[in-house]
């Protein structure tokens, strides 16, 4: 598929990763409508996105609501007429330890709304955000492609068992989707970067940096143009479904 003209929807598009990735295709001559909870941060983007001659457009949802999404996708057809893609990019982070416990008794735990919180944004989130989506590409015949971000954190990592078990979810879905849609031309593809060098990490404490680039063995963090590159690959390679790509210099959790 080639970028220039088409109509990518990218949720949590209002900043960081989103953001980057929308002014990527936007410079390839592509079409954003950006899906995110916080008002001001989409006026802001979506600005910044037409200056550089982009059509684009911003919605203010809560994609753990089953009708806001519904609404949502049906405003962005109308608005653009069609959907050739989306991103599924916006997530939530609540870590913490299973267990925590102090001179042999248990002090703290993950709560359940610590758990269900980051299920209900990443997980149930990228599912509806994926069947509205797919359910307008395939009406339209013409393809499509959708892309979830998921995380190198898939395979498990420590006090990350909420975001963890979305973020394996997110990756395994596009397997069940490829295999789905496929008869529609509706490719599918996952995307688990390591660790990306955002405002996130540039706020994060210079040694806890250095921690995270000593695991890496590019000794380095990943940079969003990197993450942008790679959904490119995606989006024009026509024979790419049903994969994911981990972007993480090597590392491995």
């Amino acid at each position: 598929m080639q970028i220039k003209d088409k109509v990518f929807v990218i949720t949590g598009g209002g900043r960081g990763l989103g953001l980057a990735m929308a002014e990527h295709l936007a410079q390839q001559g592509g079409q954003l409508a950006l899906i995110d909870i916080n008002a001001a941060d989409l006026d802001a983007s979506v600005a910044k996105l037409q200056e550089m001659g982009s059509e684009a457009h911003g919605y203010v949802c809560n994609i753990t609501d089953e009708k806001a999404v519904g609404d949502t996708f049906a405003a962005i057809r109308k608005d653009f007429g069609k959907i050739h893609g989306l991103v599924n990019n916006a997530g939530l982070m609540r870590d913490g330890m299973l267990i925590k416990l102090k001179e042999g008794k248990l002090v703290k735990r993950m709560e359940l709304d610590q758990w269900q919180s980051v299920i209900d944004v990443n997980m149930t989130g990228t599912f509806l955000c994926g069947r509205e989506a797919a359910g307008i590409m395939a009406e339209q015949g013409e393809g499509g492609v959708i892309v979830n971000i998921s995380s190198v954190s898939r395979a498990g990592n420590i006090g990350q068992t909420n975001y963890s078990a979305t973020k394996a979810a997110v990756a395994t879905m596009i397997v069940s989707w490829a295999g789905e849609l496929g008869r529609y031309g509706i490719r599918t593809a996952s995307i688990a970067p390591g660790v990306i060098a955002t405002e996130m990490t540039a706020q994060m404490k210079p040694e806890a940096i250095d921690r995270m680039v000593q695991a890496v063995p590019l000794r380095r963090l990943g940079e969003v143009s990197e993450m942008a590159h790679t959904l490119q690959y995606i989006i024009e390679n026509d024979f790419f479904t049903g994969r994911v790509i981990e972007m993480d210099g090597g590392l491995r959790i």
